[in-house]
């Protein structure tokens, strides 16, 4: 396997009237000879790590980009085998492929970002007329639901997973049923991101063990 090629990262070190200077997080310079040796060897380290990160970084977008040719390719492969004509830029959904002994798994989710139009601040309204009447009994764990699913730290914006949650309650009230309505009508797909994902096992029977890229989980 070779080894990360760090991109080079600039010492952040200038000439200003004559004397080696940096500048401070204001954008002032500072007279080299006056900064701490301590923070010129946090700045030094630093910059080194990052030109590693951004080197490996690259090479995961590079391998990424050759993964997904290489599956497009599988995909056509397969769509002839069967005859398929392809019609435009048809998405594939989510797929598994695996080795034929079932040790070495690439698997592909796709994730769509759903946004919500003006239909919601109909069943919040709804929403709210049902919690309103319902207060008297006692159904707090409920409204902290609504509460949490309609509030959040910025305006305009919800709580998707607990907006999901309420769709999965069963309330007969016909009010909830049309703002649960208004809600399913209120989703929009304004796009889509595939991930891929890696998995083997020394034995059929094993649990699968996932191959880990991402550095916040490894």
């Amino acid at each position: 396997m070779s080894s990360v090629e760090p991109v080079a990262i600039p010492d952040g070190i200038t000439e200003f009237a004559g004397r080696k200077v940096m500048t401070d997080a204001t954008g002032r310079y500072t007279p080299l000879e006056m900064i701490k040796p301590a923070e010129l060897l946090q700045d030094e380290s630093v910059r080194k790590i990052m030109g590693y990160a951004i080197g490996l970084m690259r090479q995961i977008e590079r391998f990424k980009a050759h993964t997904m040719a290489d599956l497009a390719a599988l995909d056509s492969l397969l769509e002839q085998d069967y005859g398929l004509v392809k019609k435009g830029n048809r998405g594939k959904g989510n797929r598994t492929y695996m080795t034929y002994d079932t040790l070495f798994k690439v698997s592909v989710q796709v994730a769509d970002y759903i946004d919500f139009g003006p239909e919601l601040h109909i069943a919040k309204e709804l929403l709210d007329e049902c919690l309103n009447e319902w207060a008297a009994e006692s159904r707090a764990e409920l409204a902290a639901v609504v509460t949490r699913a309609f509030n959040t730290d910025k305006p305009g914006q919800v709580n998707r997973s607990e907006i999901f949650m309420l769709l999965r309650l069963e309330i007969a009230d016909e009010r909830w049923q049309r703002a649960m309505q208004a809600i399913r009508e209120a989703m929009r797909i304004v796009g889509s991101k595939e991930y891929v994902r890696f998995a083997m096992r020394e034995k059929q029977d094993d649990e699968w063990t996932a191959i880990t890229i991402n550095l916040a989980k490894a």
